[in-house]
């Protein structure tokens, strides 16, 4: 069986007697895998999800009532007061933009208390310059570093003390940095402790990657507002594109103002017969949440065997699906990536390289034979070409998938290994 793929009969040795040293994690994923579910089929019955709700609209979409059952849904999945899930966001930055367009104003202060956002907001922020940032509308940025991946609590009361803060934002998934991602247990002590000092700014947190992860949102412990991608956890591996801002009721409002227009809001947008896979996605999730974090501890445990750097350790709480693996190394690190491409159920047959990538400063490597193009939470594997060369692993619509997949990027990486050696 394992043949049809080429994989090393000493990687499949070593992958089946991780596993069975793993079967108390995995039983930990599967504790609250089952936690999730329920949590899910709560929201489908309080709300009486039926196949009428499965139609579809076209034009400007007045009156979709899958859409408004679809809304309701995910706030109470995700503990909101209200959200606004649309297939009309192209992706997470996309929804992270129009949040921030919709609750910052000219002469605002946003801070990120995280440290440097991901690549792509640096043109929406106005880091690196673009003429329609939020900095050529006059609104300003700034940013506190982490310590020691943790936040920098003296530092966020003294800002806060000193300047007129409108929006704080927080990134909890490390993106392509070296640093941890932040538990919901970090979250929580930063709000409490920023609430010390303001009462009024908005916490803006950024959760893509980590929906289903822990047992808490952030609305839960504080936050006014949260955003996510449907291609990543929520969308379960269905949802073929959209995204979701979720919230206080007063900040949804404005965040559906700024992605339609003023005066029409979260009334239109047609939902074009995408109702019954964003909800089909959503009840698959937790599931698939689930394969995607077996598949990452599998993979830190063999990785780490084999003398990598990992982060996080097998071992460690997880925060977000999102496995590290420092390879040191740009041929190790492309031919990993293509290990990862050569076991996808799609595009196999292709072979990812290097490549200049818009909102990104250096040349990316993306791995994802993904049924929905660019989907995170399918199998994929993708970096910058930058020192020290880490390899970010996320996703697995299965678990058996994933395993195979991880299974083939080691058979490669050892190949390479042995070549160095030879020569």
């Amino acid at each position: 069986m394992y043949q049809e793929l080429g994989i090393n009969p000493k990687v499949i040795e070593m992958c089946n007697q991780a596993e069975k040293e793993l079967k108390e994690v995995f039983a930990k994923i599967e504790e609250q895998e089952q936690k999730n579910t329920l949590k899910v089929l709560s929201a489908f019955h309080e709300y009486q999800i039926s196949e009428v709700h499965f139609h579809s609209t076209t034009g400007y979409g007045y009156n979709d009532i899958g859409r408004e059952a679809i809304e309701k849904v995910f706030a109470k999945v995700l503990g909101s007061e209200d959200a606004l899930v649309r297939n009309q966001f192209v992706s997470g930055t996309h929804a992270l933009t129009v949040c921030l367009f919709a609750l910052l104003r000219p002469n605002d202060l946003m801070l990120s208390i995280s440290g440097i956002p991901y690549d792509t907001l640096h043109e929406i922020i106005g880091i690196k310059e673009n003429p329609s940032s939020l900095a050529s509308y006059g609104i300003q940025y700034d940013q506190i570093d982490l310590i020691n991946d943790d936040f920098d609590y003296e530092m966020i009361r003294k800002y806060l003390q000193k300047h007129s803060v409108k929006l704080i934002e927080i990134q909890r998934s490390k993106g392509y940095s070296t640093r941890k991602s932040i538990s919901i247990e970090k979250v929580k002590k930063v709000i409490e402790e920023i609430r010390k000092i303001d009462s009024k700014v908005i916490i803006m947190v950024d959760n893509c990657y980590c929906e289903f992860v822990e047992d808490l949102t952030p609305v839960e412990v504080g936050a006014d507002v949260m955003v996510g991608s449907l291609i990543k956890n929520l969308g379960g591996g269905i949802a073929p594109n959209g995204a979701y801002i979720a919230g206080k009721k007063e900040l949804i409002e404005l965040a559906g103002e700024r992605l339609t227009c003023p005066g029409e809001g979260r009334e239109v947008g047609p939902t074009l017969g995408i109702n019954k896979q964003l909800l089909q996605g959503l009840f698959f999730a937790p599931s698939v949440v689930a394969s995607s974090l077996k598949t990452a501890v599998l993979t830190s445990k063999v990785l780490e065997q084999l003398g990598y750097e990992v982060e996080p350790k097998y071992y460690d709480s997880r925060v977000d699906i999102v496995q590290n693996i420092v390879l040191h190394d740009r041929d190790k690190l492309i031919q990993y990536c293509q290990g990862i491409q050569m076991a996808s159920p799609i595009d196999s047959n292709a072979i990812p390289y290097p490549w200049d990538m818009p909102g990104y400063t250096d040349q990316v490597i993306m791995a994802a034979g993904a049924f929905n193009m660019g989907s995170s939470i399918e199998l994929s594997c993708d970096a910058p070409l930058r020192e020290p060369y880490i390899a970010y692993q996320q996703g697995g619509l299965t678990y058996a998938s994933g395993k195979l997949g991880v299974m083939k990027a080691i058979t490669e990486l050892l190949k390479l290994d042995d070549n160095h050696e030879t020569e």
